[in-house]
């Protein structure tokens, strides 16, 4: 880490161009960590900024460590949006660095009230940083992009205010369907197993149970122990399908659906869903509405 400071700092003394030249496009260049955050600053600016994610499809965010070109991208970025509460664990001094230099970096999901955050129950003093998986406090931090957007470039206020309007409401439709179709699957069968607890919002807005083989973040190793607990419970409730994330390999899931064969229970993969990586650009789980109607319909097509 150490290296890793001296080496930033060395960029934030040398760098003598600005984003707006690099990008090539006369506009603010805009960089974030996950793609759910690109999608949402990509919505709420429209053609005003350019948007680049360091994350793409299948990366995780827990255990991604910043690289020399990650370093250079951030520090001609002239705004930069993370998600925040130990997400990206390993690139927080990165973030530090960066805010001590005077670039705009703000953490989108420390804005929301901690009476609505859930715990950790690695840590007591840290947050499930999942937020996303709540469509309504999401807004809120979809709303701390608005408001920095705002302060950096005030001139476009009104359309950045207009554009977040309009894609609230869309928010609101994608929860009410949401609601929707969870209401089809049996409520004794509203039980979601997958391969670590990224889920848990999800589960406390939608009213279903979660189950996740991994903690909170998927730096957490799962033993046999945790193999069987899953296993124990997926034959005592008569579970039939778990689910694989497209950022998290599926070996720790098929070891579980192996156990539950030796105890005479059929278990399926009931599908691939995303949790801290979206879809490929381009595509409808690309986006953050598409990738979780993914996920609802997903779910929904395998435990009704």
């Amino acid at each position: 880490m150490k290296k890793l400071v001296v080496f930033m700092a060395a960029i934030i003394l040398l760098a003598g161009c600005t984003a707006k030249q690099e990008s090539g496009t006369g506009k603010p260049v805009v960089m974030t960590t996950i793609g759910q955050i690109a999608d949402a600053v990509s919505v709420i600016a429209g053609d005003h900024v350019e948007v680049k994610a360091l994350m793409g499809p299948g990366v995780d965010p827990h255990l991604y460590k910043a690289t020399q070109g990650d370093l250079s991208k951030l520090e001609s970025a002239d705004v930069i949006f993370y998600s925040g509460l130990h997400l990206e664990g390993k690139m927080l001094d990165v973030f530090e660095k960066m805010k001590e230099s005077g670039k705009s970096v703000a953490a989108i999901s420390e804005s929301i009230d901690e009476s609505k955050l859930l715990g950790n129950e690695m840590d007591a003093n840290l947050f499930d940083p999942h937020v996303w998986f709540d469509v309504n406090i999401w807004k809120t931090a979809v709303h701390q992009i608005t408001e920095t957007l705002s302060g950096e470039y005030p001139e476009n206020k009104e359309e950045f205010k207009k554009n977040e309007a309009s894609y609230f409401k869309e928010l609101d439709e994608l929860s009410a369907y949401a609601q929707q179709r969870i209401e089809e699957i049996p409520a004794s069968g509203r039980v979601l197993v997958t391969a670590h607890d990224a889920f848990n919002y999800f589960g406390r807005s939608l009213n279903i149970e979660v189950r996740g083989l991994q903690g909170l973040s998927t730096e957490s190793e799962y033993g046999l122990k945790d193999v069987q607990e899953v296993v124990d419970f997926l034959v005592g409730n008569n579970i039939k399908a778990v689910f694989i994330e497209s950022s998290v390999s599926d070996k720790a899931m098929k070891a579980v659906i192996d156990g539950a064969k030796e105890k005479d229970q059929n278990v399926n993969i009931g599908g691939e869903l995303f949790s801290d990586a979206m879809g490929k650009e381009g595509t409808e789980q690309g986006t953050y509405i598409g990738m979780y109607k993914h996920n609802v319909d997903t779910i929904v097509n395998a435990l009704k």
